[in-house]
């Protein structure tokens, strides 16, 4: 089995399939392209030189990196050449079942019996996809955000068949290239979608129900506690907050909303046992000693206070100079 990814084929020339190809390829693998037809792939090609060139010179890409991708990146005429020879596939086709099967078959008629090949659907499970790919134990979702060039965090889901092997050797590969990555269980949506869906259904419920307008809810999601969502997640914020307080305030979500807005069973049981996150020393993310609580608090605060810092250097989005 493949211990170390070296060589990559990204199939799908698009924003999101350049973009993990420019990573990769930055962080020294090398890396070889290919889309619907070679015409749109050396289209591809250049247009992803030129922005690394771009981001280089505006400082969102490292010193040298221009340099790496255009060293590292090449392209194939076919699905067929490019996936020949390499270590590792990614999968960055339209979001159709039928197009993602008749890749995948591609693929396995050409690749390398051991090439572990990966997906960057961002919804689908990988139940529906495995039927399409010989030896699926060396298949597994690997989903990375748009801008891939930007967006560190990468979701892995394996299938009932996946080895679990793959998953230190394909950590290894995107910690190479500076990405974070978690493991979740193989459901639709996996968690990143579940959630952001989640957050943009109820924010349609807010502006049809008239409480507040499109404008005023993107105010307050990004100034409020999206702006604490880089450095944290929900559940260390809850944990920070209180998760007593979270508990009192889901009494008044379920009044008003019913069942969808019940108090979560985790929160409860936590409550009970009176761990109520910082203020007790344990709660959804576990238990911490004083000291450490002492340093997340002065993390919070220098990393709000920079993030504000930050916004003000950047000034106003477009979004925002428009009103």
């Amino acid at each position: 089995m493949i211990t170390k990814i070296e060589t990559v084929a990204v199939i799908g020339a698009g924003y999101m399939g350049g973009g993990i190809a420019q990573s990769l390829a930055a962080a020294g693998m090398k890396v070889v392209l290919a889309d619907v037809s070679p015409e749109a792939t050396r289209a591809a090609l250049t247009r992803l030189l030129r922005e690394a060139g771009e981001f280089e010179a505006q400082g969102l890409f490292a010193a040298g990196s221009a340099a790496a991708i255009e060293a590292n990146l090449s392209i194939a005429d076919s699905i067929e050449e490019a996936v020949r020879t390499v270590d590792f596939v990614e999968e960055v086709v339209p979001e159709v079942l039928a197009i993602k099967h008749e890749v995948f078959k591609r693929i396995c008629a050409a690749a390398r019996p051991d090439a572990i090949i990966g997906t960057n659907t961002s919804t689908l499970p990988v139940h529906t996809l495995a039927p399409a790919v010989t030896n699926p134990e060396r298949f597994l979702t690997v989903h990375f955000s748009n801008p891939a060039p930007f967006i560190p965090g990468v979701e892995l889901v394996c299938g009932t068949a996946t080895d679990r092997a793959l998953i230190p050797v394909v950590k290894d590969m995107l910690k190479r290239a500076g990405r974070n990555s978690a493991e979740v269980a193989d459901t639709p949506g996996f968690v990143l979608n579940r959630l952001q869906y989640v957050l943009l259904k109820e924010a349609n419920s807010i502006v049809e129900e008239g409480i507040a307008s499109p404008k005023d809810v993107d105010v307050i999601v990004r100034s409020t506690f999206g702006f604490r969502l880089p450095f944290f997640g929900p559940f260390a914020i809850a944990d920070m907050a209180g998760l007593d307080v979270y508990a009192n305030c889901f009494k008044t979500f379920e009044d008003a909303y019913g069942d969808r807005m019940a108090t979560p069973e985790l929160l409860k049981g936590l409550v009970a046992e009176g761990k109520f996150g910082a203020k007790t020393g344990e709660g959804f993310t576990g238990k911490h000693a004083p000291e450490k609580l002492a340093k997340l608090v002065a993390y919070r605060n220098n990393a709000y206070a920079r993030m504000a810092q930050l916004l003000e250097e950047l000034g106003p989005s477009p979004l925002v100079e428009d009103d």
